[in-house]
């Protein structure tokens, strides 16, 4: 109980101070407020002397019609944090939540994180890319296609049940769902994930000029998109390999900070891997402040 009662009177803490930070009415501007009692979680209303409409700390915010804050900020925190999360019906047992709305939470931070503004890159820029299957679950390409073959038109990829019920062989190495991941970073803290459409050397091209000042060095692998980057620009280019002799220049030019991005994202992502694999053998038997802006 008292662990229960500090967590929500920290949330309401921190958005009471943010409306006394920003003391204008979201709707109007207009400065002259007056309190005007609190909401069902306790939070400070206001009446705006303007357009008389009311307001919290939260309204025009990314959770302002959340109306558990403080289980969304334990929410977020079990997302984003060091430890590996919990999977959304273990989070929804252990706040008393509908696993639904874990759910939302959790597509709400994404799409908060999404709206990031794009980093700037200066000195020495190291990139790479890294790759991703591409996720068919829940897809109804199938369904549709069975239920209208006339004017659905057959998916690309076989099924996963096609591979053991047709004998189909699994690809080995990049096939075309994999899909690719920029990875960019610099000396100086800035980083930059984005998934490309597909790995084409100008798609490549075309995601890599907005980022590489003209004063730069560029690290990167072997791929052509870079190396037509660095012409274009005039700036200096190295290009690593995997083989061992090959990865570093001159003792500070390499591309191991990209590599060690890529490390960490592997090992965040394998536990969804695991968990997808039980899933479906089971169906075959049977940004505290940030958020606040």
């Amino acid at each position: 109980m008292i662990r229960d009662l500090r967590r929500k009177t920290e949330a309401i803490s921190e958005i009471e101070a943010r409306a006394n930070q920003k003391a204008r009415c979201p709707s109007c501007g207009d400065e002259q407020r007056q309190k005007w009692g609190r909401t069902r979680t306790k939070i400070q209303r206001y009446r705006c002397s303007g357009c008389r409409k009311t307001y919290t700390g939260r309204s025009g915010s990314a959770i302002g019609r959340i109306h558990r804050p403080d289980l969304f900020i334990v929410a977020l925190r079990d997302m984003l944090g060091t430890s590996t999360p919990q999977s959304v019906r273990r989070l929804a047992l252990h706040l008393g939540l509908n696993k639904h709305t874990v759910w939302r939470w959790r597509m709400l931070a994404f799409s908060i994180i999404g709206k990031a503004p794009t980093a700037y890159f200066s000195g020495i820029v190291e990139a790479d890319e890294t790759h991703q299957r591409e996720s068919r679950k829940g897809s109804r390409e199938w369904v549709q296609h069975f239920a209208d073959p006339l004017n659905v038109a057959k998916p690309p990829g076989p099924r996963w049940e096609d591979y053991t019920t047709q004998g189909l062989k699994m690809m080995r190495g990049l096939s075309k769902w994999q899909l690719p991941i920029l990875t960019v970073a610099d000396r100086g803290g800035s980083r930059l994930f984005e998934r490309l459409p597909n790995r084409k050397s100008a798609t490549l091209e075309r995601a890599m000029k907005p980022l590489v000042p003209h004063d730069a060095v560029l690290c990167s692998d072997g791929a052509s998109g870079y190396a037509k980057v660095a012409a274009q620009r005039g700036i200096e280019h190295f290009v690593f390999g995997s083989r061992p002799g090959t990865r570093v220049a001159a003792g500070s030019h390499h591309i191991q900070n990209v590599n060690s991005l890529h490390a960490r994202y592997d090992k965040f992502i394998r536990p969804f891997w695991a968990q997808r694999r039980r899933t479906s053998t089971v169906t075959s038997g049977g940004l505290r402040c940030a958020l606040l802006e």
